[in-house]
């Protein structure tokens, strides 16, 4: 399936509230479901358009019940592009992003997962080229290379150098070990060249933060 437009995404979608998920679009994201309320959701995703939306739960100010949490503004809609089943009752699905989406409402519905009435990103299925164009891939390559470093870390070279400023942000963003807060940043920033400074931006105060806190054991 391709989505070409706002008018491919389907208005109303199910949800699946997940603190520190970060799903952005072309990204893929492995979910292990296993309560029952999930399992019935992509049953119906799987028997329907095979779209969900992943978002977090607010997590600050008023937040709800714990069991309904409030919801965060913004999230990412994804497509399940595997699904397997185990032994023991849990599904292991892979999400493949599709575009951020604005909550408009929250559904009252009679399921026992979630549903939201979404309004689509849809420059998030329009050509990118541009906003790539414009990554400072070197400032991000050199704060990864620093972070790297600080965390006695490796990475495969060959793949980074072969990935395209979309793919790297995005990828880099996801697997960044940041907070709830620091990813829906990510998620919210307008366009590509501001996800990347603000990933640039969030680890610099990450690394400043860690040499400020070796120093203090040295005291």
């Amino acid at each position: 399936m391709t989505y070409r437009s706002a008018r491919d995404i389907p208005a109303t979608v199910p949800v699946f509230p997940l603190a520190g998920a970060l799903l952005l679009p072309g990204g893929q994201m492995p979910l292990n479901i296993f309560e029952p309320r999930y399992l019935e959701m992509i049953d119906a995703a799987v028997r329907g358009d095979r779209l969900i939306g992943m978002i977090q739960p607010k997590f600050s100010g008023d937040t709800g019940h714990s069991d309904r949490p409030n919801l965060c503004a913004v999230g990412c809609l994804g497509r399940i592009a595997s699904f397997a089943e185990t032994g023991d009752g849990r599904y292991l699905i892979s999400l493949q992003g599709v575009c951020r989406f604005r909550v408009a409402e929250e559904l009252a519905c009679r399921t026992p997962y979630r549903q939201c009435r979404i309004t689509p990103f849809g420059s998030d299925l329009a050509d990118s080229a541009e906003a790539a164009s414009c990554v400072d891939r070197e400032d991000l390559l050199r704060v990864f290379r620093a972070y790297l470093d600080a965390n006695e870390l490796e990475a495969d070279w060959d793949s980074v150098k072969r990935a395209g400023n979309e793919t790297l942000v995005n990828a880099l963003s996801m697997m960044s070990p940041y907070g709830p807060a620091e990813k829906q940043a990510l998620l919210e920033a307008p366009d590509l060249k501001a996800r990347a400074e603000t990933l640039i931006a969030i680890t610099e105060m990450a690394l400043a933060r860690d040499k400020e806190d070796f120093g203090k054991t040295l005291q």
